[in-house]
């Protein structure tokens, strides 16, 4: 049965659905921000599938390095010359899940929290990609772009796009793990934290603060 099609939705999107219903609160100390990254057999949101889904949680402002997930997915397609960034074969002795059930775990997982991610447009096009594959919507969580959020900051407007490694670098946050999804994850998490410790010198920032755009070209 084609869910999205008859309407007829099944009990796991019922249940992240449900979510939802309560309004969304603008204190960010009060604020789950859901911090994640995908890697993917290559960058066509349209072809190429996620390998992995790494996440942690931001609570009180702080990461809660307890509240995480990590799962890698089984590779029913196989791209060689990205192994050499993110180091996954397409068998090896990971446990791997199928791609609906490891999506089914993300949306348990991060429920109605804020999404966060560096260069987000492409990793929640990959995985509206897979829900699309599954007959479904898309996500309905509020999403934010570290690298938007630094341009609000104005501490450096001579580029439009910054890499997560350049920015790390200018916060002087350590690159470890790089190029996994959860180290990319604990990185940005990282990131968002010094971006908005910037942002909130005034105390007196919020959430919609945050999700205003800025002035801006491009997708990513």
């Amino acid at each position: 049965m084609n869910w999205f099609t008859c309407k007829i939705y099944p009990q796991f999107w019922q249940d992240y659905v449900s979510h939802f219903k309560d309004r969304q609160e603008h204190d960010l100390n009060k604020v789950r921000f859901v911090v994640f990254d995908t890697e993917t057999t290559g960058l066509d949101t349209k072809t190429d599938c996620i390998l992995s889904i790494g996440c942690v949680a931001i609570n009180d402002l702080k990461v809660k390095v307890s509240d995480y997930l990590e799962y890698y997915l089984k590779q029913e397609q196989f791209n060689s010359d990205t192994v050499k960034i993110h180091g996954l074969l397409k068998e090896g002795k990971l446990t791997k899940l199928e791609e609906k059930v490891a999506i089914i775990k993300f949306l348990d997982y991060v429920k109605n929290a804020v999404l966060v991610a560096h260069h987000a447009a492409f990793d929640i096009a990959m995985i509206n990609a897979s829900l699309k594959r599954m007959g479904l919507p898309r996500l309905k969580n509020k999403v934010l772009d570290t690298g938007h959020l630094f341009q609000k900051t104005k501490l450096d407007t001579s580029k439009l796009h910054y890499s997560l490694d350049e920015l790390s670098e200018r916060f002087k946050i350590p690159l470890h793990d790089r190029h996994t999804a959860s180290g990319d994850a604990y990185i940005t998490a990282l990131l968002f934290l010094k971006i908005v410790s910037k942002l909130n010198q005034s105390q007196g920032l919020k959430l919609k603060d945050l999700l205003r755009p800025v002035n801006r070209r491009g997708l990513l």
